[in-house]
């Protein structure tokens, strides 16, 4: 295996994104703050979590873990980790939504309801599809030649930070979110959802570390320094979502069976 670099990426391109990061962040401050001063108040701990959620992505997306991303690809399985697990973990806890639904007038409560209820929602709030879109982006990349196209400046490397995140806050919604979610599966089913995803990850982290069908051209010490970041730390993150989903699990009445949290938060 030959060694891998790829210069430029973790320079002015970043602060962008970091604006975007920032401004995310204080417009969930204001809205958690108004909710605060209500009899209902908003948990704490949902604030510290948004806001880790965000420190975690600009630290993703800044030296010098950037750096170490263009020049190691032990670097860049710590900044997949960060992009596509811890982060999207820490901002669905957050309950954004939840926030978003508390903060807007009657209509717009509706309206989001609506939204949440469409079809197009209902597909996306299935937990396998979910795990599809974060399982495949993580095979794609590492196991066909899109890996080196992005290395080579051929595909846009913020597309695929892009894909790490909102597939990876995807399946944090699908599986473990406090917010609502359209005909959510069992509290049986998730766990399912997510042993697979355990299995599975673990699996491509296995295969990495032995080289078998990787195509990625990097040093033998980077790939399997790689893949063990990918396989621990990949741990760490499906154990926090395993623990959230018990945490924030609550028994559905039997009165309310017919409707999704999505309605009972608008109302």
């Amino acid at each position: 295996m030959t060694g891998h670099a790829h210069e430029g990426h973790a320079g002015a391109t970043a602060w962008p994104l970091i604006a975007v990061i920032v401004v995310a962040v204080a417009g969930y401050l204001l809205l958690a703050r108004g909710r605060r001063r209500e009899p209902r108040g908003w948990s704490g701990g949902r604030v510290t979590s948004a806001v880790i959620g965000g420190v975690l992505l600009a630290v993703a997306l800044l030296p010098p873990v950037a750096t170490f991303a263009e020049h190691d690809f032990r670097g860049h399985m710590l900044q997949h980790l960060l992009l596509g697990m811890l982060a999207p973990t820490a901002l669905v806890l957050g309950a954004p939504l939840t926030l978003l639904l508390r903060s807007l007038p009657a209509a717009g409560r509706r309206r989001v309801a609506r939204l949440l209820h469409s079809r197009p929602a209902r597909v996306l709030a299935d937990p396998w599809l979910a795990l599809a879109l974060n399982l495949g982006g993580m095979a794609a990349l590492y196991f066909t030649p899109l890996y080196q196209l992005v290395v080579d400046g051929q595909v846009p490397h913020h597309l695929v930070h892009l894909h790490f995140v909102l597939a990876g806050y995807l399946f944090g919604w699908a599986v473990a979110g406090p917010d609502p979610a359209p005909r959510r599966p069992s509290v049986r089913t998730r766990l399912v959802v997510l042993g697979v995803a355990i299995t599975a990850h673990a699996a491509l982290a296995q295969l990495m570390y032995a080289g078998f069908l990787v195509d990625v051209r990097v040093p033998v010490a980077e790939l399997r320094g790689a893949a063990e970041i990918m396989y621990y730390g990949g741990d760490i993150a499906e154990l926090l979502l395993a623990m959230a989903l018990l945490v924030t699990w609550r028994p559905t009445p039997r009165k309310g069976r017919r409707r999704t949290q999505a309605t009972a938060v608008a109302s």
